[in-house]
């Protein structure tokens, strides 16, 4: 190979280092661009202030054995409202009478309804009423229940079990007595409260021997 040959491999190999030098470095490499841009997971976001803002109402924890008749909402875990922990759904009605509502931010006739059994559950003599918030988020759920001054537990069952273990309709909202004793009745009538004494009344009709305000 003659000079001019080697000055001109040498010329070539060098201006190939030069372009290897500039070119941007894979993603793979940890120290490149890409590892500064590549997009991080998105974080949940900060409700801490937005369940004080609710001032919701906490959720029981087990206690003692559930009753037959809730051994599927005992295999349910939502998510609690008022702190965002974990919460057994079955551990909201195990040995007491309770009138749980299941609502969704994007149904209207729950927003109507809301205040309503808000208003019940204040009442001296009323049974206590869990809400249970279907296909929403926590944050939606939140903001709903603070601009409606609904103070009562509330769950959120973002997985669609609890919305399985009571069969609930695909009309919304839907509520249900639970006695003591684990018996859970689905209350089809009225489907949509529209008064305290409207709850009253029914819960007197479905759990006779409870006390909730009636004369």
């Amino acid at each position: 190979m003659n000079n001019r040959a080697r000055w001109g491999v040498a010329g070539l190999i060098v201006a190939v280092a030069v372009v290897v030098a500039a070119w941007p470095r894979s993603h793979d490499d940890p120290s490149g661009p890409a590892a500064t841009t590549s997009a991080a997971p998105a974080s949940a976001p900060d409700l801490a202030g937005a369940r004080t803002a609710a001032g919701l109402a906490p959720c029981a924890a087990p206690a003692g054995p559930v009753p037959a008749g809730l051994a599927e909402l005992a295999a349910v875990t939502a998510e609690c409202l008022a702190d965002g922990a974990p919460a057994n759904l079955a551990a909201q009605f195990a040995g007491r009478a309770v009138l749980l509502n299941v609502w969704a931010t994007w149904c209207q006739p729950c927003a109507e309804e809301l205040p309503v059994l808000a208003e019940y559950a204040a009442a001296p003599g009323a049974v206590p009423v869990v809400g249970l918030a279907v296909r929403s988020d926590p944050a939606g759920a939140l903001k709903l229940v603070t601009r409606l001054g609904v103070r009562f537990t509330n769950l959120i069952d973002s997985g669609d079990a609890g919305w399985r273990a009571l069969g609930v309709p695909n009309a919304l909202p839907a509520s249900y007595l639970i006695g003591p004793d684990g018996t859970v009745r689905f209350v089809s009538d009225p489907r949509l409260f529209r008064s305290a004494d409207q709850v009253r009344q029914t819960v007197a009709h479905y759990l006779p021997s409870e006390r909730n305000g009636s004369p």
